[in-house]
């Protein structure tokens, strides 16, 4: 337990080094001050005029890319009772674009009904040639337990991010990355390519090869993945290229069509160890993909939500020779404030494939980074339909802030805020055939308590103790906020 401790503080400290000063200040931000404004005899049918709206402190981003996400206008009228309303929607809309460490947002007043506007932003760092290493296992304890913190499980490399390429939101990613997956992939994403800002494009390649893989599930062991390992050859080989549209016509929703094609190919000794992996005997498999997803996201803030609702829905059609797949999915997060300091986050997630023969590659479900149930961390569970849902309370306990001690231009602290939370889950996976499986077509059940750290740029670190139906139960650190 103290080697685990350590190896979390060495992750927390290096994550605040490597990222310096381009840190994201998520600490709870007081109303901006209001420069006497009067408040009219009748304050809730009183309007305001916006006189004009002054943005300053950018340097990078077009102004018309921050104008978009502003709910407000050059000379309209607000009604009086909603201005801090229309305020904090401001602010929170330019935070959730992350192009922003900071957003302060100010009216000042001419008159009794007359105001000013002022934004002023501080711009991120755009420009991330930073080195790679992530833990390839399916999560954090599955690497530190059952595979002996293995470092033959991980990969290492380096990623160029340049982020608002052109300052228009913009970003291109190009990764060298070696270990247990060889892989290279260049890939550009631009959400704004029209002068209204609502059609964007995304298109990427790559390619990937390893010695290692997951053939199947373990026949001895339920609900456990059985791996193959050649050190003189690669086993797997894939290819493939992507494009999106996507088109954005108001601030929250999103409409994303993406078309793809894949050439995956294994070797001899992963057909014999599982002749479904692919297809039926098949050794190679090249398809196409092409999938609608609509998305709408009313959240203060997307890394760690306390308020709000988000949700998105995908239809997907495989295309090929032994390649014949339908896909539905669904997910949605809703967050409640039932007090300054308390929370309920309400969350779902479903899928169904058709046919219900399907592969071994697209026969996963839960088990994997962002569809799995707090306390089967250790477990995976195949299926073609299923679903999960999460009930979570969160209680803010702690609020405060640490001397930065690397220099910062930007900031002299680093902001905490650290929430107990308790929670359930219920959860159930679907397959016609279910094996030795102990967990396929039934209700499953979860629960736990935990301690969540919330952190500049975007960490949020989870420490959750589980129990689950089957006895099992154990401490789980997880460092991101899913779905």
């Amino acid at each position: 337990m103290q080697n685990l401790c350590r190896i979390l503080f060495l992750l927390v400290i290096s994550s605040f080094s490597a990222i310096r000063s381009y840190s994201q200040l998520i600490e709870k931000a007081p109303p901006s001050p209001v420069t006497v404004i009067a408040p009219p005899s009748d304050t809730v049918n009183a309007l305001i005029s916006i006189s004009d709206i002054i943005i300053t402190g950018y340097k990078k981003t077009k102004p018309y890319i921050i104008q978009r996400e502003v709910p407000f206008k050059k000379g309209e009228y607000l009604l009086y009772s909603k201005l801090h309303e229309k305020l904090s929607l401001c602010k929170q809309q330019l935070m959730n674009t992350t192009l922003f460490v900071d957003v302060d947002v100010k009216p000042v007043a001419l008159d009794s009904s007359h105001i000013f506007i002022f934004i002023d932003v501080k711009e991120r760092w755009y420009l991330f040639p930073i080195p790679y290493f992530k833990i390839v296992s399916r999560n954090f304890n599955t690497w530190w337990v059952e595979e002996d913190h293995n470092f033959n499980r991980v990969e290492y490399g380096l990623k160029f991010m340049q982020n608002n390429v052109s300052g228009r939101n913009d970003h291109l990613n190009l990764w060298f990355i070696s270990g247990f997956t060889q892989q290279f992939s260049l890939r550009y994403d631009n959400p704004n390519i029209d002068n209204k800002l609502k059609h964007g494009i995304n298109i990427g390649f790559g390619f990937r090869r390893n010695r290692e893989l997951n053939y199947g599930m373990d026949s001895t062991k339920p609900n456990k993945i059985g791996f193959v390992k050649q050190d003189n050859r690669f086993i797997i080989k894939q290819n493939y290229v992507d494009f999106a549209y996507t088109y954005r016509p108001a601030i929250r929703t999103r409409h994303t069509i993406k078309a793809s094609y894949a050439s995956i190919g294994i070797d001899d000794l992963v057909l014999k160890l599982n002749p479904n992996y692919l297809a039926s005997q098949a050794k190679r498999l090249r398809y196409a993909d092409l999938s609608y997803n609509l998305s709408y996201s009313n959240l203060d803030y997307i890394p760690y939500p306390l308020k709000g609702f988000a949700g998105d829905a995908t239809i997907y059609k495989r295309f090929g020779k032994n390649a014949n797949m339908w896909q539905l999915s669904g997910r949605g997060n809703y967050n409640i404030k039932f007090s300054p300091t308390s929370f309920i986050q309400l969350q779902a997630t479903g899928l169904l494939r058709f046919p219900f023969n399907q592969p071994y590659i697209s026969n996963g479900l839960m088990g994997s980074t962002d569809f799995y149930m707090r306390g089967l961390e250790y477990y995976v569970i195949e299926g073609v339909a299923g679903g999960v849902a999460r009930a979570t309370v969160k209680k803010e306990i702690l609020s405060f802030n640490l001397r930065n001690p690397i220099a910062s231009k930007t900031y002299d602290k680093i902001p905490f805020r650290v929430f107990l939370k308790g929670y359930v889950d219920l959860g159930y996976s679907y397959t016609p055939n279910y094996g030795i499986s102990r967990l396929n077509n039934r209700l499953l059940r979860t629960w736990g308590a935990g301690i969540d750290i919330v952190t500049f740029y975007d960490i949020v670190l989870r420490f959750e103790y589980s129990f689950n139906q089957l006895g099992d139960q154990g401490l789980f650190f997880h460092t991101q906020n899913d779905w």
